[in-house]
């Protein structure tokens, strides 16, 4: 059994997608169509653009989706039996079981960084990744610190934190006492997948609400919950859901072996995901188209 994981802001560098807009020509009028609906040429910026302008949110979401699914798309062979994506890549993962099209996706995806955007200025906030402490540990670490939740369970081992800035330092200092190896602030713009998303989560209700979304061929494992959905009105529900809650992105990989995968390929930029599913299981094969 087949599984396709689709990575999330962070998998972006200079040069993503060019291979692939110089060897194909579907590939090459998909990212033309893009360009016409973000109303700028995000090509440019991808293929030449700085690591500090790819880093900006309403940059990096639509570059990493678009190299995300345009490679799945694009590619030979293309059967997935489920799939799932890791924060942003949840919408890779949508149009690549065809629950929304290219379009839509596309346009939820740049209304979805813009919104973002918007709410980190509103309150300024990061992010922390804590390693080699246990979930419960880090779970407790931030019950004791004020504005401060879990916000990726990335794999075991590796938890990232969202919250102010003040309380992500205390929060940093409380997991070194507590025997975490190391607890590294992220360079995120910030505190994604907690309450300080909350005004962005308001912006894209509304637009998810409004977009068709199509039961999908195969079941997607969704963020929120880490269980295969099928039902466009629950997947809705936790896509909206999933600005203000954690990936449990160990949680859905687990789930995925237990339920028969075989195997996992990831689609898009970098092989972060591929690096992940091995700290859950050490022996299960990964590819990257």
């Amino acid at each position: 059994m087949k599984a396709y994981v689709f990575p999330g802001q962070g998998a972006q560098f200079t040069g993503m997608g060019k291979e692939l807009y110089d060897s194909n020509e579907e590939a090459k009028a998909l990212f033309e169509k893009a360009n016409d609906i973000l109303g700028f040429r995000i090509t440019d910026v991808m293929f030449e653009g700085t690591a500090e302008e790819l880093k900006q949110t309403n940059v990096t979401q639509p570059a990493v989706f678009l190299h995300s699914v345009i490679t799945a798309l694009c590619a030979e062979e293309f059967t997935p039996d489920v799939v799932a994506g890791h924060s942003l890549g949840e919408f890779s993962a949508l149009v690549a079981c065809g629950a929304l099209n290219f379009e839509d996706a596309l346009k939820l995806v740049a209304k979805r960084a813009d919104a973002m955007q918007k709410a980190c200025e509103m309150n300024p906030s990061t992010m922390a990744a804590i390693l080699g402490l246990s979930d419960e540990d880090v779970e407790k670490v931030c019950e004791g610190v004020e504005g401060v939740v879990p916000a990726n369970y990335n794999c075991p081992g590796q938890l990232v934190i969202s919250g102010s800035k003040e309380g992500i330092e205390k929060a940093c200092e409380a997991a070194k006492e507590a025997g975490a190896k190391r607890a590294l602030p992220l360079p995120v713009g910030g505190a994604f997948h907690s309450p300080f998303m909350e005004p962005a989560k308001a912006e894209l209700q509304k637009a998810i609400e409004e977009t068709v979304l199509n039961t999908p061929k195969c079941p997607i494992y969704q963020n929120v919950d880490a269980k295969p959905q099928t039902d466009p009105a629950v997947i809705k529900e936790n896509l909206i859901a999933q600005l203000t809650a954690p990936v449990k992105w160990t949680q859905i990989v687990q789930a995925m072996i237990a339920d028969g995968v075989t195997e996992f390929i990831e689609c898009g930029p970098g092989k972060v995901l591929s690096g992940l599913v091995k700290k859950v299981d050490r022996k299960m094969p990964t590819t990257s188209l």
